[in-house]
């Protein structure tokens, strides 16, 4: 609740009853009106462009009214109100982070010895509760589980139809992942994979990805999750210089198929927001192509600087470990979190479908089920 307002032409300050003291600009106010001429009522969204507003906006008048404000528009004469609490979410008058390589709020960055995030397949799907929580546990970590699932093929579609929709590639609406050991085919193999981000040479890269256990009766084969964030911060902590040229210039990968595909990207191993958040790592050694946009005299300064994260994202420290069971699936955060699988064999064989969804779609999911609960989101 707001105590005091007072303004000039160009700027409102407020004073809310905790004791917030902060500021608004005219033009900012005017952009942001809540009425129903500026905002459509049912969706929000932004009836006027920034051309609709005269140039010479200004504030003619500005008070607390049942706490919350009022303000007069210039020369439109215009008055609109303002919910005290709308305008405490939104205050932008304050000191913003340029700390580069920090983490968004709401994210938590991990290495070995935390419990992987997990809940039950059927209490996702019957309580919206379980099914919230679930979702933000992806968003808070990056990854998690799900157990006690079906184990029939393309049971995965509907771990996405949780929150979204597949995004279909090249490889379908989703991709097996079927090796035998004593395979009669070479390409059925029960290697290890190192620790990587799924398809870097898309742009954008799938956002999510869920891989879904149908069989997995072979010695070994372990699932292996690794937080990027949480290596980039090692890196950054231990060699500012590398991270600085792992985030400051663009590797390239490729990845060119049979089926006349021929995929590439341009993007740093270690993304920024422009204002220093670190927003994506992508990691993949089988598909990097030459790197061709780092300078000369800084170039094995940066292939240090690449070694040494791998050396990271490899440290038997950093990783979480689990084997899925028939009818288990996890999905991780392609942006954020790498996968890994443990090499395998013995008897058996091993199973996995996946498939690739995009973030917006959870997080929208989350967003709208914590404003229906917002006491049980707290």
């Amino acid at each position: 609740m707001l105590r005091s307002a007072t303004f000039d032409p160009s700027v409102v300050t407020l004073d809310f009853v905790d004791g917030t003291r902060t500021r608004f600009h005219a033009i900012w106010l005017r952009d942001n009106a809540l009425d129903p001429v500026t905002r459509a009522p049912g969706n929000g969204q932004r009836l006027i462009t920034i051309g609709d507003i005269p140039e010479g906006i200004s504030v003619s008048a500005a008070q607390v009214v049942n706490g919350d404000l009022s303000v007069t528009f210039a020369p439109e004469n215009k008055t609109v109100t303002f919910p005290a609490n709308w305008l405490m979410d939104h205050i932008y008058d304050r000191d913003l982070s340029r700390d580069k390589g920090r983490v968004a709020p709401g994210i938590t960055t991990w290495q070995r010895g935390i419990e992987a995030p997990s809940a039950d397949w059927n209490e996702v799907h019957a309580n919206p509760a379980t099914k919230r929580d679930w979702l933000a546990a992806v968003a808070e970590y990056g990854f998690a589980k799900l157990t006690n699932g079906p184990t029939e093929p393309e049971s995965l579609l509907k771990v996405a139809d949780l929150f979204g929709y597949v995004r279909e590639t090249n490889y379908g609406p989703y991709f097996e992942v079927r090796t035998e050991v004593n395979p009669t085919n070479l390409a059925y193999t029960g290697l290890g994979l190192q620790a990587h981000t799924d398809n870097p040479y898309r742009d954008p890269v799938p956002t999510l990805q869920i891989l879904y256990c149908l069989e997995n009766s072979a010695e070994g084969g372990d699932s292996i999750v690794v937080d990027g964030f949480r290596a980039a911060e090692r890196l950054r902590a231990d060699n500012p210089e590398g991270f600085a040229l792992l985030a400051g210039y663009p590797a390239r990968f490729e990845y060119k198929g049979s089926d006349g595909v021929c995929l590439r990207s341009r993007r740093p191993m270690i993304e920024l927001s422009p204002d220093g958040e670190l927003i994506g790592i992508r990691f993949n050694n089988r598909s990097s192509a030459p790197f061709v946009d780092v300078p000369f005299n800084k170039m094995e300064a940066y292939y240090a600087a690449y070694r040494q994260l791998g050396e990271i994202i490899d440290d038997p420290a950093m990783g979480v470990s689990f084997k899925l069971e028939p009818g288990e699936s996890f999905i991780v955060d392609n942006t954020r979190v790498l996968h890994a699988r443990l090499g395998y064999s013995g008897a058996g064989s091993r199973w996995l479908q996946g498939c690739y969804a995009d973030k917006d779609g959870l997080l929208s999911t989350l967003a709208a089920m914590e404003m229906a609960q917002p006491e049980a989101a707290e």
